[in-house]
């Protein structure tokens, strides 16, 4: 009997998609609540060098005690639709790369470098431009409890902060924070796509159970990727949350000047802070990530899709 994928060449190039869709959105909703605190962590202090709650455990406390258990699930719409615009994106460009620079009977893991951070690159920089307008919205709708009440945005879900964005903003607000997430993208996709694959063949002879091996690959991924791209997620996160004041100006003009900016009034360590809470809300999520991808992969398999 023969599969969908040699029935249908449609569904052998949308295939790498629907399975990075998949995946990327069942990590999405393990890993939201962390999401909402690291954000919490980074805007606190904003434009000082007070020193700020950035206990992760006393942060998500504090957000239950004052708004409630479902506020660690506030941006959740938004959080799945940039899921399904970048992480389908990203997820099946890189694939769609890696499984065209595969030699005919070996793995993904057979592939050169040069052709595995290319295909990193490419899928980062097209899945963070796909994805930025709800990744501005998620950013927003995370942050908006915390301005005065007169400067709440307000959004009901995801769909009227997009339309919004667009009526009040125009693309300027559609795209808010396209320059850094690209960057952002850039960064976390070499982190993760670069490791999975060679630490998955190299750790198979030590680590006998596959399952385990996804996880602790997947990890060590996750972590990696963390760790290269916290800075231009914390500029991301302060350029699509700012809003313009009294004299109609924004606070950031753009990358470098926010980066310029947070150096000068808050210090290089700003870049890091909420550190171990971005490590925490990434590694889990690329980890799960690679985790889905893999068994939803052998699952397609096994249902001959």
């Amino acid at each position: 009997m023969t599969t969908l994928q040699e029935r249908s060449k449609a569904w052998k190039n949308a295939r790498p998609f629907v399975l990075g869709g998949l995946a990327a959105c069942s990590a999405t909703f393990c890993v939201q609540p962390i999401d909402m605190v690291k954000v919490r962590i980074q805007l606190a202090g904003e434009g000082s060098k007070a020193n700020v709650n950035r206990n992760p455990f006393s942060v998500g406390k504090q957000l239950i005690q004052q708004e409630g258990f479902f506020s660690l699930y506030r941006g959740l719409s938004a959080a799945l639709l940039r899921q399904l615009t970048y992480g389908t994106t990203r997820l099946g460009v890189f694939r769609t790369m890696t499984d065209y620079f595969t030699p005919p009977g070996k793995t993904a893991a057979d592939i050169g470098v040069l052709e595995r951070v290319s295909a990193s690159l490419v899928a980062g920089g097209i899945g963070a431009a796909v994805g930025t307008p709800a990744d501005a919205a998620l950013i927003r709708m995370q942050s908006d409890a915390i301005l005065p009440v007169e400067q709440r945005r307000g959004y009901k879900n995801v769909v009227d902060a997009l339309l919004r964005m667009v009526k009040e903003e125009g693309l300027k607000g559609f795209f808010a924070g396209a320059s850094p997430t690209i960057i952002r993208g850039l960064a976390i996709n070499l982190g993760m796509f670069v490791t999975y694959d060679p630490l998955y063949a190299y750790l198979k002879p030590y680590l006998q159970n596959d399952q385990l091996n996804r996880f602790v690959s997947g990890g060590i991924s996750g972590w990696t990727a963390a760790t290269v791209s916290l800075p231009f997620d914390f500029v991301k996160t302060r350029i699509q949350k700012q809003k313009a004041g009294p004299d109609g100006k924004l606070p950031y003009k753009g990358t470098f000047d926010c980066f310029a900016k947070v150096a000068a009034t808050e210090g290089l360590g700003a870049f890091y802070k909420g550190y171990w809470t971005f490590v925490v809300r990434i590694t889990p999520h690329i980890m799960l990530t690679w985790v889905f991808m893999d068994n939803f992969t052998i699952a397609f398999k096994k249902w001959k899709i």
